[in-house]
């Protein structure tokens, strides 16, 4: 007995010093919802995940999102308010023995205590089609309720099966003002923070943390402890966290970027002009520069694509799909790793051959919406899909193209007021080019 007593005691001092050495971002970890900063858009008051958690009426569920915005938190609050036994694996590291003792385990829990048992897989991703399908029948009959973690989109790394008996919820990046929030309360909590350390963080250099984590809370913290460990007393014994010290523990310089200001604009469109301009190194720099200062990178995105459309356009179509594929591909792998599709993107359009033929034909024919009263679509052009179109003279006249040489015939299409009005008026970059001579080579078209 004795000796179980001092088992128990050295396991408790064991965890207590863990827990004293732990990271602090691992020691701010919530416990309760309560705690939780951010992902309002699921954990908000009367979100369905709050309701499963309150009601602790759990089924399978797979959290996924980029590093540090709260999946393995979101399992651990689930663990502290559950009634279920709570089990955890790093798919990174386990195999199907370590799954295999879990189901066992689990069994056992339901068989002799009636109790249900919840497995966490952090990175679930890992597992293999084969791991993965060990789950899938202890999952169906509820020997497991399963909650998966992953980074990547669960639609193309975890089984469908899996899939289709879990609740997916996608976490998003954390926002500026619960970084800031984090960061605050990591600095003045005495008890899980740093609030003995007597430390003070300016709030320019809280903004700056806040900014450059990109949504990363780990990423945040991890900088805070860093300034607070490693940074010298003032004379009056206090810790002070300025924004050069936050510059060095998160290895980043401070950029000057305003993104609610002026400068967020100068900079966005220098970005625009040196691709307009055929420049990709100034492209490139400025793409990096919004990348660095924590510009949202969906909105960078759209910018490329309209400058594609608008500057580049029937001078290289294709521009058009790299930017649009881009920007699919920044959606399915997140940051940092959109970095790259966006710098593609951005480089294709900077070198491409360009025009604003597209644009300035768009332009004419908007103002001549506005400015000419069209009486009517030429008669032979008007549908003809009801009945009686043809006795009010619809379609009547319309010469089918594909019926004739070269699939072209002659006739006109713009309504009598504008007849001879030119509003695309391709020049000679690019495959522009190609189409100037086609459309030259239709007028000689009877």
């Amino acid at each position: 007995m004795m000796q179980n007593d001092m088992m128990n005691l050295f396991d408790y001092m064991n965890d207590q010093a863990r827990e004293k050495d732990s990271p602090l971002a691992l020691r701010l970890r919530p416990t309760s919802l309560d705690e939780v900063v951010g992902q309002e858009h699921i954990l908000g008051e009367g979100k369905l995940l709050r309701r499963i958690i309150q009601a602790d009426q759990l089924s399978s569920l797979i959290f996924y999102g980029p590093p540090g915005t709260g999946k393995t938190t979101l399992a651990q609050v689930i663990a502290s308010t559950t009634k279920a036994e709570f089990r955890q694996i790093n798919a990174t590291a386990a195999g199907k023995k370590d799954m295999e003792e879990v189901v066992a385990e689990a069994k056992n829990i339901r068989a002799l205590y009636g109790k249900k048992t919840i497995l966490f897989i952090d990175e679930i991703h890992r597992f293999n089609k084969a791991q993965q399908d060990y789950l899938l029948p202890f999952v169906e009959d509820g020997t497991v309720i399963l909650i998966g973690a992953t980074t990547e989109n669960p639609f193309f790394e975890v089984n469908r099966a899996l899939i289709s008996r879990s609740h997916i919820f996608q976490l998003k990046p954390l926002e500026k003002k619960d970084i800031a929030t984090l960061i605050r309360r990591a600095v003045t909590d005495p008890e899980r923070g740093m609030g003995m350390y007597n430390a003070d963080m300016d709030g320019d250099a809280v903004e700056f943390l806040a900014d450059v984590a990109g949504g990363d809370a780990r990423r945040a913290l991890s900088a805070v402890e860093l300034a607070v460990l490693t940074t010298p007393r003032g004379e009056d014994g206090r810790i002070r966290i300025t924004v050069p010290v936050a510059e060095e523990c998160i290895q980043r310089r401070a950029v000057r970027y305003d993104k609610e200001g002026d400068n967020h604009y100068d900079v966005i469109s220098a970005f625009i002009k040196s691709m307009r301009g055929s420049d990709p190194d100034a492209a490139l720099y400025y793409l990096a520069r919004m990348l660095t200062a924590g510009e949202d990178p969906k909105f960078i995105a759209r910018r490329i694509m309209i400058c594609a459309a608008e500057d580049v356009g029937l001078a290289d179509p294709r521009a058009m799909q790299v930017a649009v594929a881009a920007s699919e591909v920044l959606e399915r792998v997140g940051m940092p790793e959109g970095r790259i599709p966006l710098a593609l993107a951005a480089s294709y359009v900077a070198t491409a051959p360009k025009s604003n033929a597209a644009y300035l034909g768009i332009e004419k024919a908007l103002e001549a919406v506005g400015t000419t009263d069209v009486k009517q679509v030429p008669p032979h052009l008007q549908g003809t899909g009801y009945q009686g179109a043809s006795d009010l003279g619809k379609g009547i006249g319309y010469q089918y193209a594909h019926d004739f040489p070269g699939h072209y015939v002659k006739q006109q299409y713009l309504p009598d007021e504008l007849v001879g009005t030119k509003f695309l008026e391709p020049g000679d970059n690019g495959y522009e080019r190609e189409i100037k001579k086609y459309m030259e080579f239709l007028t000689h078209l009877v």
